[in-house]
């Protein structure tokens, strides 16, 4: 009786883990990328595929492409660029960011600070939220992409005038 029991119970378990992935992947259109071209030798090709929400129209995504570095306190900004470009025949367009890994950054004095970690980016791009396109990036084997959804204010607020 325990055996059938614990069966039953862990069929369950299974049975609600299983709905619980199915509906997770309903969340997503179904990815093509096929209609994109092949990364360049020293790039990589790397997507972002959003998640079906509602009122997509309302959000934003702001992408960042970067490195991790050793640095101290001065603020960093990584050099290069991120380009749109089109996809010829398609209306879809994809990013290509051009960057050496250099970086800039102020000239603070940081005495007895040790290095941190930090992610050092270009300046972030903002982009429409369409969970029916992917987001698709060429960048250098040593550059990731990382990206934030951004969501409204729920109240609209006025400018005062002067």
């Amino acid at each position: 009786m325990k055996f059938s029991k614990t069966l039953i119970t862990g069929l369950v378990l299974m049975a609600g883990v299983s709905a619980f992935a199915q509906k997770k992947a309903e969340k997503f259109e179904k990815l093509q990328i096929e209609m994109f071209p092949k990364a360049k030798d020293g790039y990589k090709q790397v997507y972002i595929q959003l998640p079906i929400a509602k009122n997509e129209n309302d959000l934003k995504v702001e992408v960042f492409a970067g490195i991790e570095k050793m640095l101290d306190c001065n603020n960093y900004s990584l050099m290069g660029e991120m380009k749109s470009q089109d996809l010829q025949g398609w209306g879809y367009n994809y990013y290509e960011v051009e960057s050496k890994g250099e970086t800039a950054g102020t000239l603070m004095a940081c005495p007895g600070q040790k290095l941190s970690k930090k992610f050092v980016t270009l300046k972030p791009e903002i982009v429409r939220y369409n969970s029916k396109l992917p987001l698709v990036f060429y960048v250098p084997k040593d550059v990731e992409v990382r990206y934030r959804v951004l969501r409204p204010d729920t109240a609209m607020k006025k400018a005062v005038q002067k």
